[in-house]
């Protein structure tokens, strides 16, 4: 076996064998990871090299067959099981081989090349939501880190004003009933907290299965992604999805042009040896088959008709294809628009609000005007702005990964 054809296998079984490399990961690194480990990608490689395997028979004739047998035996009359004394009987050895005409062999090639195309759309599409669910992972991943950190730092800075509040009641300056609402607030952050070790954990586990780094953490700045809608829709045609379907289209039309063939006669020949009593002398013959195509209106017409029909189907798919794909980008532009402009105004707006709001109340408190739980209503209405805000920034940040990665060009 030459070394081409067992090497793709065994770099993919040292790639599903190698452990990968521990330490914190860079976007980029973890994109590169999970093209390099991720089994379904291994898995298109090795279809993509069946594919380019089995061209390699394409159009080739069939196999020859070997036709050996006894000719005029006699079975009957003074000669009856006596071949020796008949000039007529003798041991046949013979070869025959079936050739396709030219249109068969030219539509099996072009189907084949059209496989091998099939199967490399498939890949890229492949690695492409390989690379999209990689990038949500290490975005989410970042993310709940980031979020579980700012929860905590809220819980630290409250935590002084929830001891205080015992004492601001026995003072006077509080209402006994409202001691319970603190309560009930550090309960609502301590839910948070518990969501956000969730999302934590589901994140990376979500790295672990495409990156196949057992225990993942990340480092590095997030993407950020440009999104240029006129890029992005020019680059739908080269769509691993619409690169499929035009790949499809090809088998298909090979189809048609083998069933179109198949009108044409196929031929074959047959050369055989022929060995008799040595006194009747041995004999050669040779001889050439025709089929005849003569039912093509019941036979060859309906299947070429079939094979039309389905490439028209093909075609149409793609059509279709091509249209849903343009609308759903339009639909993730405008989802990714409303996102950057909601993130916008909670940064510009919403947050400095919830932080004047919690200033102004501290100074409330502190002049005697307002309650401790005054305070800890804004404090913790601050928090929960700045974890919406960060939330927000997360989806922008997901949708320029996923719209780039979906439907942006390779190049």
């Amino acid at each position: 076996m030459s070394p081409h054809r067992w090497l793709p296998t065994l770099v993919v079984a040292a790639a599903l064998a190698s452990p990968a490399d521990a330490g914190p990961l860079t976007f980029a690194q973890a994109l590169d990871r999970a093209a390099a480990s991720a089994p379904s990608l291994q898995a298109a490689a090795l279809q993509t090299e069946a594919a380019r395997a089995a061209a390699r028979a394409a159009g080739a004739l069939p196999d020859p067959k070997l036709n050996v047998g006894v000719e005029g035996f006699p079975v009957s009359g003074p000669n009856a099981g006596h071949p020796s004394r008949d000039d007529f009987s003798d041991v046949k050895v013979g070869i025959m081989q079936d050739v396709p005409n030219k249109g068969r062999r030219q539509a099996a090639v072009a189907g084949a090349a059209a496989a091998i195309s099939q199967a490399e759309a498939a890949r890229l599409g492949e690695l492409r939501k390989v690379k999209v669910a990689t990038a949500l992972a290490w975005i989410d991943l970042e993310y709940a880190e980031r979020r579980l950190a700012a929860v905590d730092q809220v819980l630290a800075s409250l935590r002084p004003l929830w001891k205080a509040q015992p004492s601001a009641v026995a003072a006077g300056r509080q209402r006994p009933g409202q001691a319970l609402s603190p309560i009930q607030m550090r309960a609502a952050l301590e839910d948070q907290r518990s969501e956000q070790v969730a999302n934590l954990a589901r994140a990376r586990a979500e790295l672990t299965r495409w990156t196949g780094e057992a225990d993942p953490s990340v480092v590095g700045p997030p993407p950020d992604y440009q999104i240029d809608p006129r890029q992005l829709r020019a680059a739908l045609e080269t769509n691993p999805t619409l690169l499929a379907y035009h790949s499809a289209a090809l088998r298909a039309e090979a189809e048609v042009n083998a069933a179109r063939a198949a009108e044409h006669p196929d031929w074959g020949w047959e050369v055989a040896y022929q060995r008799r009593d040595p006194r009747f002398g041995d004999m050669l013959s040779a001889g050439v088959t025709v089929s005849l195509p003569l039912f093509a209106r019941t036979r060859q017409e309906p299947l070429l008709a079939a094979r039309r029909a389905e490439a028209s189907r093909v075609h149409a798919d793609r059509e279709d294809a091509r249209r849903g794909l343009a609308a759903q980008l339009d639909a993730d532009l405008a989802d990714h628009e409303m996102h950057h402009d909601q993130w916008m105004r909670t940064t510009g707006v919403v947050v400095p609000a919830a932080k004047q709001r919690a200033d102004l109340e501290t100074v409330s408190y502190a002049a005697g005007t307002a309650t401790l739980a005054d305070v800890l209503d804004a404090m913790t209405a601050l928090a929960d702005a700045k974890l919406i805000a960060l939330e927000r920034e997360a989806m922008v940040v997901r949708d320029g990964a996923r719209i780039v990665l979906t439907y942006g060009s390779d190049q």
